[in-house]
This record gives C-alpha cells, structure tokens and sequence, in this order.
C-alpha cells in the first residue's frame, strides 16, 4: 500500500462505509489519515457504542468523524442519538447528502413527539436528499419540512401515523417515483397523488379496513395490504399488483385499465366475490396469477367461492402463462358442470406453470378431471406442482384421493410434481 500513489489510496479507502473501520484507518499512518476524508458513506452500526471503553458520546463522535468528510453522499445511523445531534451532523453534511437512513426509534416516545424540532424536523435539513429510510417513526405531528426537490426514493419501515401527517409528509416529496411504508399502523384514509411515482409498497397494519386512493399516472408496480377500499383510476403503465388483507376484507377495488398487467396477486381471508370478479375481469390480459383468497361472502359469514367455468376462465385469460391456484379457486374450477360441454377447437395456449394447493378431499373426481384436463388442453403446459396442504381428513376418502394424486404424478412425471 505505501507504494500506491495518494489518488489510489484514496479511491480505496473511500469506499470503506463502516464507521469503526474509517476510525481504525486514521490510526495506521498520517498518509491513510489524510485519505479517509474522501470517504463517501459512512455507516454506524446499532451496535458502535456498545463498548464499555466508549465514553464519549455517540452525538459527539458522529459529528467529529462526519465533520472531516470532504463530500458525505450518504449516512447510515442505527445506534440511538438525539435530535440535537441529528442537527448538529445535518448542518454540516445536509447541503451534500444524497442518501439518509435512520433509525429513530421513537415509536413509543410520546413525550418525544411533542418536542420541537424534533428529530423528523432536523430531517429537513438535509434538502438535497434523492433517498430517505426511516425506521421506527411516530408521526402524529406534522414536520417542519420545506419540499425536498430531488427526493426519489421514501421508505419508512415500522411507524404510526395520523392520516393528515402522513398526506403532508408526501406533499413534501413531488418528484418520489418510489414509496415503501412497511408494517405501519394508524391510517385509516389515504389519498396520495403523486405524478412521477412508479413503484408503491404499502403494508398497514392493524384491523384491514383502511382505504387508499392512488392517483399515479406512472405507476408500474403497486403492493398493497391492509385496505379494504382501494381506487387507483390511472393504471394504463401498471404491470404488477398485489392486494392482500390478512386481517380485514376486500370490499371493493376500482382499478382503471390493466391492459398492461402482467403479473396479479390476490391474498386474503375474505374477498367479496365482486371485488374478485371484478379484478378477474379487468386483468384479462395477465400472465402470472396468484390467487390465495380463503372465503368470499359480503358480511362476517364465511362462503365458499361459486363456480367458475374452467373454459370460460381460461378463455378470459388468453396470455397466462404461470397459475398459482390456491385450494378455493381450485375447488371453484372443480365444479361438475365445468367440463361438461368442451368445444373440440378449446386450448390453453400459452400456460407453461401451474401450482395448485390441495387442503381437502372433498369432490376428488371433479378435482382429478380438471387436473387431467388442464394437461390435455395446456398445450405449452412445461410443470405442475400439486401442494397437498394440510389436508385433513379421518375418512378413507383423503388416502384414496392421495393415491389417484399419486398415480395422476406416476403417469405423467416428466410434468407433475407432488410436494
């Protein structure tokens, strides 16, 4: 290394991003002490002041080591601080940070909250910034934040909000083409316009009944769980979509044109069946579908799905390519009339995939009839993977069912799978 000229030396060390090891470089020799001011990451690990010999604060050594930096692009804080070391950091690195991380952990600071500034508000500093990672936030009061022109990228992870802060905090960031709120709790409402947005993850929460309206002309991938009420008028970009309710119902969802769509994901314990055949309808035109919805039923009363026409279905859904068949949309495939009357010029063009979870023996013929049916009419049919799920049963009937499974695989082995 002392043989390398001081531009290389430095092109080294300035990709070194962990705080303790930039430290440990300023002790080797006065030229590598020279060079690490080029450094343009610095990472504090949630661990960095856990050592006993550590007796100066953590405020007061980010702020010695961030104040030497030439140029810091991005600051990576997982170890506790205060918001007057958050200001003090800011205030000499904010006009060049391009990337800011977190992690506040104020989640059950309520005193904390009421504080001004507070944290979120010396966030606001560091305007220039492109990206912001948030971890563990309350935000029950609005911040003091001026717009941030150039911020792309938000993402908050594990936080509580009111619905009006979070509306406000968005209204700060006009250009964001990519939000991430994962694990967030206390939005009931939500309505986010956002012009230049193309990638959007939202997990809320709680009881499953918040609603959101989306208005993104942009958008080309939307994850959403947690919402029973969802309204995103403009989709002609949107090629993937997922909706899932883990503790609430779908009731309704209000989608514009998806003749872009190509990858569909729909999880839940209960779905309206309107909402599921509105979604099946308006994505015709998809190639990837993954359906995991237990129960349909408008109120508290758990149904079964209705029957689906195995022919009409797949005419439906000319492109699929890939079928991820939960046990309910399979049993809804299964029903006897579904067969029955099959024009001779009926094919599945383009599905290569299907995965089909089995949780009950229940109607085995119809259910071996249409598994043999989607390889007779499949006819760029590659794999099928058949998921005995749980499947439980004292009668005789599940062994039998098993064994024709069995079989079904033993004919067919180059295609079927049985896990």
């Amino acid at each position: 290394m002392d043989a390398l000229p001081d531009a290389i030396l430095q092109c080294i060390l300035s990709r070194i991003t962990n705080a303790r090891d930039v430290s440990s470089c300023n002790c080797v020799s006065k030229r590598w002490k020279d060079s690490t001011p080029y450094v343009r990451t610095l990472y504090f690990p949630r661990s960095s002041f856990d050592s006993p010999s550590s007796s100066e604060g953590a405020d007061n050594v980010i702020e010695r080591m961030v104040s030497r930096v030439v140029k810091l692009e991005e600051l990576i804080v997982y170890c506790p601080f205060s918001p007057n070391g958050l200001a003090s950091w800011l205030s000499l690195v904010g006009h060049s940070l391009l990337q800011l991380e977190l992690r506040m952990d104020n989640l059950s600071d309520n005193q904390g909250s009421h504080e001004s500034p507070s944290k979120l508000d010396y966030v606001g500093l560091a305007n220039n910034l492109e990206s912001l990672k948030l971890w563990g936030v309350l935000m029950v009061r609005t911040p003091n934040w001026d717009v941030f022109p150039n911020l792309k990228n938000l993402e908050i992870i594990g936080a509580r909000f009111e619905d009006h802060v979070l509306c406000a905090v968005l209204h700060t960031c006009p250009v964001l083409t990519r939000l991430l709120l994962l694990g967030c709790e206390g939005v009931r409402s939500l309505s986010i316009e956002l012009p230049c947005l193309e990638q959007c993850k939202l997990d809320f929460y709680g009881m499953g009944n918040s609603s959101l309206t989306l208005i993104s002309p942009k958008i080309e991938s939307l994850e959403v769980q947690g919402c029973s009420w969802i309204r995103v008028p403009e989709t002609k970009h949107l090629r993937k979509l997922s909706v899932s309710n883990t503790a609430g119902r779908v009731y309704m969802v209000d989608f514009g044109n998806l003749s872009a769509l190509e990858f569909l994901c729909m999880r839940g314990i209960q779905w309206c069946w309107d909402a599921i055949c509105k979604m099946l309808k308006l994505a015709s035109e998809v190639k990837h579908l993954f359906m995991k919805v237990e129960f349909t039923g408008d109120y508290d009363a758990l149904q079964p799905f209705p029957e689906i026409d195995f022919v009409d279905f797949f005419n439906s859904h000319q492109k699929l390519q890939k079928f991820d068949i939960h046990g309910a949309m399979f049993a809804a495939l299964c029903q006897k009339n579904s067969l029955k009357h099959v024009d001779s010029g009926f094919v599945i063009p383009f599905l290569e995939e299907v995965v089909i979870t089995v949780r009950s023996p229940l109607n085995a013929e119809q259910k071996m009839s249409t598994l043999e049916s989607l390889l007779k009419y499949g006819k760029s049919l590659r794999s099928m993977v058949i998921k005995i799920l749980e499947m439980k049963s004292c009668h005789s009937s599940a062994d039998d069912f098993f064994d024709e499974i069995c079989r079904f695989r033993y004919m067919n082995h180059s295609i079927v799978r049985i896990e």
